[in-house]
């Protein structure tokens, strides 16, 4: 375990990617799916809110974190009409079943259960920017992602022990980060496209 000051540290160098990338997207140079970020930042504060309801202490920065950064991104993305990305009947149905999971956790309420449906309703906002980040990776770029999952881990090293309300939604995020990381950055989907026509 290392001292709790770094979750801060890592907080800072994701919310560095997270402002490289909202720089960007006012740039016109990336393309930011609005239902995956307007999402990301509902489900995080959500999330946010159970880990304090649960008593979790500074880890619970990098959860808001999570959610706050995405929300510039979104609102970034009406600045300049060539960030914009063109929303498809998939990423709506992803997003009303994201919104789905967000409902279930106001019927619950219940502190582990509001994190495991936060966690639901964020992987399901993120299906579209998966899909955009292995069809169309020009649309993207990969450090930001890398950046926050590194943030992530120093979090991680920061913890006791590893519950679900203090790691759940934060080893989420480290997972999707690296994932979406890996395939902008290995262009994934243009091999594979190239495999097949091969």
């Amino acid at each position: 375990m290392i001292n709790q000051n770094f979750i801060i540290i890592g907080t800072l160098i994701g919310a560095i990617g997270s402002l490289v990338y909202l720089v960007n997207t006012v740039k016109g140079k990336v393309k930011p799916n609005r239902v995956s970020f307007l999402l990301w930042s509902i489900a995080p504060f959500i999330a946010f809110a159970a880990q304090i309801n649960q008593g979790v202490g500074l880890e619970s920065l990098m959860t808001f974190s999570t959610g706050f950064l995405p929300f510039t991104t979104f609102i970034a993305s009406f600045v300049n009409k060539k960030s914009e990305w063109k929303i498809t009947k998939f990423d709506l149905v992803c997003g009303v079943l994201s919104i789905l999971g967000l409902i279930l956790w106001f019927v619950t309420k219940v502190g582990n259960i509001a994190i495991a449906f936060s966690i639901l309703a964020d992987a399901l906002a993120a299906i579209p920017t998966l899909v955009k980040a292995y069809k169309y990776p020009d649309t993207e770029i990969a450090w930001p992602w890398i950046a926050t999952s590194f943030g992530v881990i120093l979090t991680l090293l920061t913890l006791n022990g590893l519950t679900f309300a203090n790691s759940g939604f934060i080893i989420y995020i480290l997972i999707v980060n690296t994932i979406i990381f890996s395939l902008v950055q290995f262009r994934i989907g243009e091999h594979n496209e190239l495999k097949r026509q091969s």
